[in-house]
């Protein structure tokens, strides 16, 4: 183990008095979702090199349901020592708090920001028989349809619902919310016709796309994905404010002792800045995004914010 990775195991082991040497112990990354899905494949794609420079083994321990809720419990009642660490999106993060009237957990009370992970940049794509070029042209045959134009989402208050919420406004088009229970049924029904469009992480599409099952319309973000360089962005195409961004980011209970959040910090921002971790979230269409704990907060307290003003202007209540 190299001073660096000592260094760490020593700031972690603060909170562990009396426990066994930190480098013993293993670092557990709760999952919020099943396995198999895009948030467990970004963890599963850090784990190792984060374990290297903790000098330590990371599990991962998915605790599915309740919309992010279960998971986050998880970390609030394990013991605050850094060994648990939750990784969510920004739906159980910043969405759920204006979504449900009540929630088991409170995101600035329970839960300390370590640091931001990825950003998930979301896609319009349409049928490849779809005779739009781009998501321009695909606003103006929509404005022309006599019926709203349907549209698929994961399911309310997801991103991809608050995306065609955006996209409605943003250029006064009619679109017809269709919620699905997640991506895949949403994305077998645009493929067979069933709906015009759909917003979806580009991890989840950039398949669908690349083998030209799926046409990209647009990047709802405010520059070109480094995936898919030749899709312009909604911005770029005249249509403004629609911008969402599918985050995931590591939280800890707020009891953890700063010197641990720190320790826990530097060694995740090392970790997403390993070729390797670089290479295999971009290939996979996720762009990785250190930050500091405080610029965690910071964006979580924008995001929150946002969505909230959103869905009470739109009365969106959780299923």
């Amino acid at each position: 183990m190299n001073a660096r990775r000592m260094l760490l195991a020593t700031l972690l082991s603060a909170a562990l008095a009396g426990a066994a040497p930190a480098q013993t112990k293993t670092v557990r990354i709760v999952v919020s979702f099943t396995a198999g899905g895009p948030v467990d494949a970004v963890a599963r794609a850090l784990s190792e090199q984060l374990g290297k420079e903790l000098g330590r083994t990371v599990v991962i321990d998915n605790k599915p349901g309740a919309n992010g809720a279960i998971g986050a419990m998880e970390v609030v009642r394990a013991e605050a020592d850094g060994n648990t660490l939750w990784i969510t999106s920004v739906g159980a993060a910043a969405i759920n708090p204006a979504l449900y009237d009540k929630l088991p957990y409170d995101m600035q009370r329970d839960f300390a920001p370590v640091s931001l992970v990825v950003n998930n940049v979301e896609l319009l794509v349409a049928n490849p028989s779809d005779p739009a070029a781009g998501a321009a042209e695909f606003v103006a045959a929509a404005k022309k349809s006599a019926a709203p134009v349907a549209m698929a989402s994961t399911g309310v208050g997801s991103i991809p619902h608050l995306a065609i919420e955006q996209l409605a406004d943003a250029t006064g088009t009619r679109l017809l919310h269709i919620p699905y229970k997640g991506a895949a049924p949403a994305i077998t029904d645009l493929m067979g016709g069933q709906v015009a469009g759909f917003f979806g992480d580009i991890p989840g599409l950039i398949g669908h796309v690349r083998s030209g099952k799926l046409k990209a319309l647009g990047i709802a973000a405010p520059a070109r994905h480094p995936a898919l360089p030749d899709v312009r962005t909604l911005e770029e195409q005249g249509i403004r404010g629609v911008d969402t961004i599918n985050w995931y980011a590591f939280f800890v209970s707020a009891k953890t002792p700063p010197a641990v959040v720190a320790a826990l910090n530097k060694a995740v921002r090392d970790t997403l800045n390993t070729p390797a971790v670089r290479d295999r979230l971009l290939q996979s269409g996720a762009e990785p995004a250190p930050s500091t704990p405080q610029e965690l907060a910071l964006l979580l307290k924008h995001d929150t914010d946002k969505w909230a003003r959103l869905i009470k202007a739109k009365n969106i209540k959780a299923e």
